[in-house]
This record gives structure tokens, C-alpha cells and sequence, in this order.
């Protein structure tokens, strides 16, 4: 086991709201290490031997082997079947209930350090193998960050990523292909506006559970892309980085080139070589029907409300700051 303590930036929400483009702003310093989604690790990059965000295999990426080899002696040595029974055990969202508790019986916690264990192995690896202070895991899952908080040695942070609800079910109801996947053409799910509407309410409350046992700081993707500079350096300070004007060099009008993060699944944007735009996406005003709008607008009002997403979300209207 790696014998020293890991931080992690434990970027949380629901998928399509952002997180890809801020890993990889973050990791354009070298205190920073992006990892992507680690949650998805054991079945896509040790089952599938999918292709890491430098475009190698899973298996051919000297950063993964090099992580492999610290944090286990090798993915060989990972008994695959068993971690994700352990997952099925523990890191799912009707779980969470569970993982809020004040205190869990002795053979949950053992179950449940077990699980978190893999990952904090996996953090201090990667910290050691790229000599970054921080390591930003964009998993997203709000029941896979109620697992981290009872890991032994972890410094674990949360940067609760919100998006506008209706411009996530836009995005979800789009096909998007997985570059990833090597041997076949692959897609990411698609889903209606009744399952985002559920999903975004669930993973959206659930972090605001999370904020009473554990640090975590509230993001909006508007303001990130409103305020790119202010922002990464809000972030930065959460993380306990240092205030860094090369940290920021990324959002310059000529950028240094890109450095590429060794990033499990997300987004195809981390496949891009640069340079970084961030900026508002705002298609889904024009491009959202109708009906869907009026349906995710509708199931998820108190949460939008209390993020300030209070305009009707037509072209030309306002959402307040």
C-alpha cells in the first residue's frame, strides 16, 4: 500500500454540467494531477481497456501502469470481480442514507474503508508518480463521494458543480459517440427529460447533504464560463493550492500548448489538443422543445429556484446572478 497520506478534489454533480472542461483547466499546472472519472475505472479501463485521455490504451499508458504498479504491485494483482461487488455494496445512490450516518456498524465501515482504500491508493500513486499536491477525480457521483468521506488518510474536498437543469437535458438527450471505445462504435446513454429531471434533483440534493459532513464548495457552470480566471483560482484555494499566476496561463489568449490528463471516461473534450475555450453553451434556449422545457423547468423548480436559475430560459431571457 502507498504510505502516504492523498488529497483529492472530488469534482461532484450530475454529468454533462461541466466538469471535463474544469479537470482539465485544473491540470494544466503541474500541482495538479486530473485522473477523470475513477468510479468507472474498473469496468471501462481494466475490463474494456479503453483509451486514457492521452490517447493510449489503458493498458499502454505508462502513467496507469506506472499508478497500477505503486498503488497494488500492478492491476494484475486487482481482483476485478471483487471490487465491483464491493461497488455494488457500496457505492450506489440508495446508499447514501447509509454513508450520511454519524456512524456505521463495524462491518459496514470495514466494507466501506475497503472500497475507499482503492481509491485513496490510487490518488497517493498518481501523486507520487507526477509529484502533483493535488489530484481532481471528476467521478461525479454523489454516492461515491459519501464512500471517500470514511477513508483512512484521504483529504478529501468536493467542488459541487451545478448546471441549469434544462441545459443538461438538453445535452443528455443528445447521441454523443465514446472515441474511448476502440473496437466499436459506442455512444453515451441518452435520457428523457422526466429521468434528467429525477436525476439532476437527486445528485443536486444529494451534495447539499454531503456539505454537512464533509468540505465542499458550490460551482456554478454559468460562473465558471462568465468568470474562467476567478473561478480556477476560487478553486485552487479550496483545494489548498498555491495562488499561482501559471495556473491560470491556460486561459490566455495564446495558451501554452495543452498538456493532456491521463483522464479515465468523461467528455470526448479531453481527446482535443487544445487550446482550452471556455465559454457559455447556451443551444439549449433555442434548441430545447418546448414540452421538455416546460417538463424539466417544472420537476426540478425548488432546486433551480434556490441556484438562481429563475428565468423562463428563452432566448433573450435572464438568469439571476
Amino acid at each position: 500500500m502507498v504510505g502516504v497520506s492523498a488529497r483529492v478534489l472530488f469534482v461532484g454533480g450530475l454529468g454533462r454540467s461541466g466538469s471535463t472542461l474544469l479537470e482539465l483547466v485544473l491540470a494544466q499546472h503541474p500541482d495538479v494531477c486530473a485522473v477523470g472519472e475513477v468510479v468507472h475505472l474498473w469496468e471501462r479501463a481494466l475490463g474494456g481497456d479503453e483509451r486514457c485521455g492521452c490517447g493510449e490504451r489503458f493498458s499502454a499508458c505508462d502513467f496507469w501502469q506506472r499508478v497500477g504498479e505503486h498503488a497494488f504491485g500492478g492491476w494484475s494483482a486487482v481482483d476485478r470481480a471483487e471490487v465491483l461487488a464491493l461497488k455494488d455494496a457500496v457505492d450506489r445512490t440508495r446508499h447514501i442514507p447509509r454513508l450520511a450516518r454519524g456512524e456505521l456498524s463495524a462491518g459496514q465501515l470495514d466494507q466501506v474503508r475497503r472500497y475507499a482504500d482503492l481509491y485513496t491508493r490510487i490518488y497517493a500513486a498518481a501523486m507520487a508518480v507526477t509529484g502533483a499536491q493535488t489530484v481532481v477525480d471528476s467521478s461525479k457521483h454523489a454516492s461515491t463521494a459519501f464512500a471517500l468521506r470514511w477513508a483512512d488518510d484521504l483529504d478529501l474536498r468536493v467542488v459541487h458543480l451545478v448546471r441549469d437543469s434544462r441545459a443538461v437535458a438538453y445535452s443528455w438527450a443528445k447521441q454523443v459517440r465514446r472515441p474511448e471505445v476502440v473496437d466499436a462504435e459506442a455512444y453515451m446513454p441518452t435520457f428523457s427529460p422526466v429521468t434528467v429531471s429525477k436525476l439532476w434533483t437527486a445528485q443536486n440534493a444529494a451534495f447539499h447533504l454531503l456539505a454537512t459532513r464533509a468540505p465542499v464548495v458550490r460551482l456554478r457552470y454559468e460562473d465558471f464560463t462568465a468568470d474562467p480566471r476567478g473561478t480556477v483560482a476560487r478553486v485552487r484555494r479550496f483545494a489548498g493550492l498555491a495562488d499561482d499566476p501559471g495556473a491560470l496561463r491556460v486561459l490566455d489568449p495564446s495558451p501554452p500548448p495543452l498538456r493532456r490528463a491521463h483522464s479515465i471516461a468523461g467528455n470526448p473534450l479531453r481527446f482535443n489538443s487544445g487550446p482550452l475555450r471556455v465559454r457559455q453553451d447556451d443551444a439549449w434556449r433555442t434548441a430545447l422543445p418546448s414540452r421538455s422545457r416546460a417538463v424539466v423547468s417544472a420537476a426540478t423548480l425548488p432546486l433551480r429556484l434556490r441556484y438562481g436559475y429563475v428565468g423562463l430560459g428563452r432566448p433573450g431571457s435572464t438568469e439571476a446572478r
